[in-house]
């Protein structure tokens, strides 16, 4: 019987025993990833989405934090944001801001990294104007804020010089009338804003093909011509990502103006940002400051989608 076991043809044998790899192993090479992630994506839970949750629902009860027992009011705070006219003043107020910081930032930021992109400047007068353009970007915003209120006070240094020539004939209360605060706060943002896209737009100045240039040089090709048919094009993905960006931030400030205006005077400065701080901490509003937190992350959030889509079509 061995024998014959032994000369049976191979199809006619017991098959071989397969191997199974244990199902632990194979669990937690699966499962170390999201182990890695799980204490950040705790810290997201318990920091961000637990907080926007519980704000979205104090938006839909009335006096909450000093009421022991809220009531469900639905979109009642809504409406009374909506219609409250400092609210639209707060409105008009941040798209002004927003607006003039961003273009601003962007024609300064060009013209800057331009400059510095330039081959009539030796390498010594790049690395000066370098070290002064960004010296802004490296003061936080108390310094800022402390340094211009001191600036543009009535016997500070720039009533002073502006007196002198002439353009000038009595001490202006840049930051306390109503007809300069607004755009007082403005250029103090622009100045504090514009290094970071002359920094970004100078790495895309150095990043273009000097064939481009050489190849407009060969059609005829002017300065401007150039400019505008190559610099343009190729700096537009980084003009249209940090546009966005800086939209977001800059709709979101609120250190600069609190510690410069407050928001005054009467509400001439007040954004969107201070609007929400006052209803929480100074009515103790808290229902309505939630409700304002509530569109001002929806308009957030709509800005946030278009940065992405531009970020994905970019890709």
């Amino acid at each position: 019987m061995s024998a014959l076991a032994q000369s049976a043809p191979p199809s006619h044998r017991d098959p071989a025993p397969t191997y199974r790899r244990p199902l632990w192993p194979r669990v937690q090479r699966r499962i170390t990833p999201y182990l890695y992630l799980a204490p950040t994506v705790l810290l997201l839970v318990v920091l961000m989405l637990l907080p926007i949750a519980m704000v979205i629902g104090y938006s839909f009860q009335d006096n909450v934090i000093t009421n022991p027992n809220p009531v469900f009011v639905g979109l009642d705070n809504y409406v009374k944001v909506v219609t409250d006219p400092v609210f639209f003043t707060a409105v008009k107020n941040t798209a002004y801001f927003t607006g003039v910081s961003v273009a601003a930032h962007m024609v300064l930021g060009l013209t800057f990294a331009m400059m510095l992109n330039s081959p009539l400047l030796k390498n010594r007068t790049k690395a000066l104007f370098r070290v002064v353009y960004v010296l802004p970007w490296l003061f936080t915003v108390a310094i800022i804020a402390v340094l211009w209120r001191m600036l543009l006070n009535p016997n500070g240094v720039v009533n002073y010089l502006l007196h002198t020539l002439g353009l000038i004939h009595q001490n202006v209360e840049w930051l306390a009338s109503p007809a300069t605060a607004l755009h007082a706060v403005t250029f103090i943002n622009i100045w504090a804003g514009y290094p970071f896209f002359m920094v970004s737009l100078l790495a895309g100045l150095q990043g273009i093909p000097k064939d481009l240039y050489e190849a407009a040089t060969v059609d005829g090709a002017n300065a401007v011509q150039k400019f505008r048919n190559v610099t343009l094009p190729q700096l537009r993905p980084i003009i249209i990502s940090m546009a966005l960006l800086d939209v977001i931030w800059t709709t979101q400030q609120f250190a600069l103006i609190w510690m410069t205006t407050g928001g005054g005077p009467i509400n001439v400065t007040e954004m969107l940002s201070t609007y929400t701080y006052k209803l929480a901490f100074s009515s103790y509003k808290f229902s309505l400051a939630s409700t304002s937190a509530v569109i001002v992350l929806l308009l957030s959030m709509v800005l946030a989608f278009l940065y992405v889509r531009h970020q994905r079509s970019r890709d």
